[in-house]
Order: structure tokens, then C-alpha cells, then sequence
């Protein structure tokens, strides 16, 4: 039986509107971002669980999508951005121009976007083993996107980390 994986990155940050890669520091979310999480919540009434990043800015995505809403919430530290070590708080440009040359390699202090990968698939074993069928939502970072992009459509890494960023609302994943 398949599960369809909705996944959403966390909302709005205010390091995201000041330049900063948080990596693996909390962040909080921006006014934006806020009301942005409550129609993230609006679009995704009808998942059985929520899984979401136990970084701030996606527990705070989570707790404010669907405050109220019965849905249950798990955190999951598998489900983190990529740990970028001693750049966690750096701006944006710094990191983002080393993002290629840290996919097998780990961030100094940090770990890599492979690792990324493999956290990723622990826990899509785990979910499935628990959810057969239905729709189950993930919220949580870009690199896991990332993670979640190679493992199940089959897109490099070198592609994914290298490729413009495109926010949008959220993506659909079919999982076997």
C-alpha cells in the first residue's frame, strides 16, 4: 500500500529575510512566516500525522499550522537541516557558495549533505513501517527536500544543491 508524503519546508524565518543560514541553530519564525503557517495548515487538513523538524522555526511552523486542529505532531531531529558546523549562522552567500563541495564531505564541525540522505531514509523506513497508506506531511528544511528529491525521484545531489531555490507551497511524494 502506498503512503503519499506531503512535504513542506518550515515557514518564513527571520534569518531567512536577514540572510542567514541557521543550519542547525533554532530560528524563529518572521510575522510572514507565521501567517504563512496558518495557510500551510489550511492546505493540509486532511493528513493523519504531521512529522516535523525539532528546530524551532519547524516546531513553530507545525504548532501554529495546526494549533487547534487535533492533528497530531511528532518531532523528529532526523528530519534537521543540514548541520553547516561552524558556518551555522553564517549569511546565506558565504554558505551557499560551499554547498557543492560539502554533499559527501562534512561541513567543518558540521556533517554532510549525504548525511542528510541517510537520516533522511532512517526515517522513511521508520513512517512506513508505522503508516500504510493515507497521507502523512513532513515539515522541515530544504537539505531534506533535497534528500527526499534523490531518494525518490532519483535527482543528484549535485543537481539539487547547485539549482536556484524555488520556495513554493509544498510537494506530493508517492511512496511504495
Amino acid at each position: 500500500m502506498a503512503v503519499t508524503l506531503g512535504y513542506e519546508t518550515h515557514s518564513i524565518a527571520v534569518d531567512n529575510e536577514t540572510g542567514i543560514a541557521t543550519g542547525w541553530l533554532p530560528g524563529e519564525l518572521s510575522a510572514r512566516g507565521r501567517g504563512l503557517a496558518v495557510e500551510l495548515g489550511a492546505r493540509w487538513m486532511a493528513v493523519y500525522v504531521v512529522y516535523a523538524s525539532d528546530l524551532g522555526r519547524a516546531v513553530q511552523t507545525a504548532e501554529i499550522a495546526f494549533a487547534g486542529g487535533g492533528k497530531e505532531i511528532r518531532f523528529d531531529r532526523r528530519l534537521r537541516e543540514c548541520d553547516y558546523g561552524i558556518y551555522n549562522g553564517r549569511p546565506v552567500g558565504e554558505v551557499a557558495a560551499s554547498w557543492s563541495r560539502h554533499i559527501d564531505m562534512p561541513w567543518p564541525g558540521g556533517q554532510s549533505y549525504r548525511q542528510v540522505v541517510a537520516e533522511m531514509a532512517g526515517f522513511l523506513r521508520d513512517m512506513m513501517d508505522e503508516w500504510q497508506g493515507g497521507l502523512v506531511l513532513v515539515v522541515s528544511h530544504s537539505a531534506n527536500r533535497w534528500a527526499l528529491q534523490n531518494l525518490l525521484d532519483g535527482t543528484p545531489l549535485e543537481e539539487l544543491v547547485d539549482a536556484p531555490f524555488e520556495w513554493r507551497t509544498g510537494w506530493e511524494f508517492s511512496i511504495a
